[in-house]
């Protein structure tokens, strides 16, 4: 019984991995390219999810401080859900709904990017950052399972991932996020250490 379990999951992870191909690459080229621009110029990255979200999300920010494969500089990228702290006394103080939106409203500015990341996409305290993160003229990305959902409603651009449980969503989202980094990566390489870094007026609105 164990192995027709681990059957299922594998091939129900390789079929939504082959529609996956079919949609992605070009969103996620967008958004690397655009991240690099944007955190080159002096914007940061922030990002927020719950759960196993959370994990996915706090794996993008490691890559992007630290490296994902060849040496580059150091950009700024926070996980809003890593500050136990913070995220504890708000919700004591303001509600659990507010963990995120209050920390977008501390550390968030125009022309930042707030990424989301939910296999629901209906958790509410991402919504609300969302919220919050558009009235300071922020970038909002979604990455969640299924569309349609109200996080991708709410976002600016969303990549939803067309997968039957949370856990395959879950998966699809770090294979998300190495391609992010890998195409972050290339712009960097493409831009040189020695280009301008400045917007263009659709790596802003992107």
């Amino acid at each position: 019984m164990k192995l027709a379990t681990d059957v299922t999951h594998c091939d129900d992870l390789m079929k939504a991995l082959e529609r996956f191909r079919g949609y992605a690459g070009p969103v996620v080229r967008r958004w690397g390219t655009s991240l690099a621009t944007r955190l080159g110029a002096g914007s940061r990255l922030l990002v927020a999810g719950n759960g196993g979200s959370a994990a996915q999300a706090q794996h993008l920010t490691a890559e992007l401080v630290g490296r994902y494969r060849d040496d580059r500089p150091a950009f700024s990228a926070l996980a809003l859900h890593a500050d136990t702290s913070s995220t504890t006394a708000i919700a004591n103080d303001y509600g659990v709904q507010e963990i995120f939106a209050r920390q977008v409203a501390a550390h968030g500015r125009a022309g930042d990017v707030l990424a989301l990341l939910s296999t629901s996409g209906a958790s509410a305290n991402l919504l609300v950052a969302a919220d919050q993160a558009h009235r300071l003229g922020m970038t909002v990305w979604a990455l969640t399972g299924p569309a349609p959902n109200p996080l991708a409603a709410a976002a600016d651009e969303s990549l939803c991932v067309d997968a039957a449980t949370s856990a395959t969503v879950q998966e699809l989202h770090l294979v998300t996020v190495h391609m992010l980094c890998e195409a972050f990566d290339e712009a960097v390489e493409r831009r040189g250490a020695g280009a301008p870094w400045s917007f263009t007026a659709g790596e802003q609105g992107a």
